[in-house]
This record gives C-alpha cells, structure tokens and sequence, in this order.
C-alpha cells in the first residue's frame, strides 16, 4: 500500500512578512510587497520594480565558516527552514538520530558567480576569490547549505525546474514517502532577489513597467496586465509519512493528496493551454477526489499577457461549469520563481486554516479568458477543505499539487 503523506510544519521569509504570523496577516489585509528600487535604474534597468526583503543577518545564530559559504537565497531559507522545523516539533536530536530528506528548488545563484568574475578579472588572480565562492555559486547551493547546517542525512538533492522548483520539490518529496523511501522530507523553493539574477529577464521586456505606482504594477488577469514582478525569499515545508507523524504526535496540518506534472513540449518560454491542463488533470485524478471538492484555486498567473490567458482556457477547460475562486497571490508578491511553487503552498494553508481567500488585488478588468473564471478582486470568507496549486516553468515545466485540510486548527 502507498503511505499517506501530510505536512507537519511550516516556514517562510517574504516580502509579505518574516514568518507564518507576519505573512497570514500580509494576505488577509491585501498588502503588497513591491516596491520601486531607484539601484536598478542606476544599472540601465527598463523596469526597476521589485519587492521589499532585507537579507537576514545570521551573525550570532550561525558561524562565521557557516556564513561564508551561504549566498542570499541560503540564507533566506535558513531562517524558512529553520520555522518550518520548530513548526513542526522536530529539533536537532532527532535530525541527528533520523534519516530526514531534502528536495529543495533553486534555479540560479547569479550574484555569487558575478561577484567571481568579478574578481577574477579585475585581479587576475584566483586565489582572491575566495574558499566560500564555490559553493555559494553551485545551483545546488541551498541544499549544500541546508543538509549541513542541520546535519540531514536522507535524500538531499536540489530540484532545478524553473518557476515550479519549489512544487516539484513538495511533489517529488511525496512519491518518495508514498513509496516507503523516507519517513521525512523537508521541502521547498528559495529565489535570489538581487539585480543580477532577474537582469536578463528585464532584457527581454518580461516585467511591469509600471513604476509610478509598484502596489498596483503586479496584476495577474487583468486586461490591463503588462508583465511580471521579480520576487523572492524562501519557503519551507516539511512533509510527512502519517504513521511518523502521528507516532511522533506531530501538529499534522494538512495532506498531500496529489501531484501532477506534465511538459508542454512546446515553446522554451510561451506556455500553451495543453500542457497545464493535463497537469490539472493529473493531480485530480492522483487524489482520488471529485474535482468539486476543490474549494479554492492558487493560480501560477505571473501577470504576463499570453502566460494568464492560456492558464485561464486551462483552469476553465479542466472545471467547466464548476467555477472554484481562482487567485494569484502573485499579485501582492510579484514572482517568486523557484520559491513561488512552495510559498504559494504555505499562503494556500494559511488562508484555508483561517477561513478566507486573499484578494486578486489589481483584478479591475476582466481579458476574454479570466472572464470565465470566478477571481475575487476583494477578500472574501469561506471555509475551504481541498485546494489545488499550480506552478509552471520555462521550458514548459508543469507542476500541480493538491492539498487537503486534516485539522481546523489556526495558524
């Protein structure tokens, strides 16, 4: 028999708040996280929108030798991790005494390979980079980083899929503990905020050019929309076989019920209507449940033009005349790439444990596509038991989670 797989803990550092606390009540009052950075227009940016996240300041809670070696993005998901661990009351003696996993999604670690070359070329000399420089450099940098700082000894591998990094990381953690490979898994996605990262994207006019008012530029399905905001931060989620976790007696929040993955095999940046659909339809049909049981819709929707609409005739396509509410938290986060596909998970909990579906904020006028979807522009109560997830990457990455609700107790 395959084994259950539920989620136990919970950690995040975002532009919508530095922890669970923060960031819930982020989403409950519509704030969002963008801002206009004037260093990103200095530096020949077209668009100089981005969100608001300080880099954590770890001196006194790690080494100066543990530092050296963990780029932003490492460290945001130290902090993420190391919430979602207390969250779910696992502490270092049984980290050190249990085979725990780790997937965790990351696609890029840029401003360590510039700051290098940096170097080297100024200096002409190679033993001025640094012994830190390798590993904050390596695409595999938050796992390195991770399976040391908190000596995991399961599985530990980074999970590099673009902008559903972090979905297939929870995804891929599930099959195993479903297949009896790992009782535990910590899991999640980590995105790099610095400019360098999100250069080459600004290059192609992928972003909002929306400065003059940065609270209104991410606009996932509207009309109006003219492109995405770069996002960032880290977010950590910690899955579980149920008997570990009921042994363990665990906070069991929430079950994994399905994961559904597809390629568009298509196009290496436009998305397509098929490929996303038969992600949906994937992770319905793994769950075992009515499609009517999904009570709330966390859509990819980046608020790019073609990106929203084709998700849209997906999502209306899969459910037809069963209209769930739809919502991209995008709209008060900007993009969170690799992080969003976990995050997106932790905001979804967040609002199902509390009752209520955050605000599509932006969402003034409907395109052809979102008019057929229900998006609320305001928040709205309900009470929700199943949600559904979406993350897609370039390449045409397809990711699909589905999540259920296993006690109704506030986070």
């Amino acid at each position: 028999m395959t084994k259950r797989v539920v989620i136990t803990g919970m950690g995040i550092y975002s532009c919508l708040g530095k922890n669970l606390t923060e960031v819930r009540d982020s989403l409950y009052s519509g704030r969002s996280g963008i801002v206009f950075d004037p260093v990103r227009k200095e530096m020949g940016f077209r668009s100089a929108l981005t969100v608001a996240l300080e880099i954590p300041d770890l001196k006194g809670i790690l080494s100066r030798n543990q530092r050296v070696f963990m780029p932003e993005q490492a460290k945001y998901a130290y902090v993420a991790t190391a919430e979602a661990l207390a969250n779910a009351g696992l502490d270092q003696d049984y980290l050190d005494s249990h085979e725990v996993g780790l997937f965790y999604g990351n696609d890029s670690s840029a401003d360590a390979v510039v700051k290098s070359v940096d170097t080297m070329r100024e200096k002409k000399d190679t033993t001025l980079i640094g012994s830190g420089a390798i590993f904050q450099s390596m695409n595999s940098t938050v796992t390195m980083n991770l399976s040391c700082l908190f000596k995991l000894k399961g599985m530990n591998m980074t999970v590099s899929a673009a902008c559903a990094s972090g979905s297939h990381a929870i995804g891929l953690g599930a099959l195993l503990i479903r297949n009896g490979l790992q009782e535990i898994v910590v899991c999640g996605g980590a995105q790099e905020v610095n400019p360098f990262s999100i250069g080459s994207f600004d290059g192609i006019s992928a972003f909002s050019i929306r400065e003059n008012e940065p609270a209104k530029a991410s606009r996932p399905f509207d009309r109006d929309r003219d492109g995405l905001v770069p996002g960032g931060g880290a977010a950590t989620v910690i899955i579980e076989e149920y008997e570990s976790a009921v042994r363990r007696g665990a906070p069991i929040l929430a079950e994994v019920l399905g994961y559904g993955f597809s390629s568009n095999g298509d196009h290496i940046s436009v998305p397509n209507v098929d490929g996303p659909a038969r992600s949906l339809r994937m992770a319905i049909r793994e769950s075992g449940i009515d499609l009517r049981q999904i009570g709330y819709v966390n859509a990819h929707a980046t608020s790019t033009p073609l990106g929203d609409r084709n998700e849209a005739r997906a999502i209306d396509s899969v459910f037809g005349d069963y209209k769930p509410e739809v919502t991209s938290t995008k709209s008060q986060t900007g993009h969170e790439m690799w992080m969003a596909g976990a995050s997106e998970i932790i905001y979804s909990i967040l609002m199902m444990k509390n009752e209520f579906i955050a605000p599509n904020i932006n969402f003034e006028n409907p395109d052809d596509a979102s008019e057929k979807l229900n998006i609320p522009a305001e928040r709205i109560g309900k009470k929700f038991d199943v949600f559904l997830s979406n993350s897609f990457g370039f390449g045409g990455t397809n990711s699909t989670l589905i999540i259920k609700n296993l006690q109704f107790k506030n986070i």
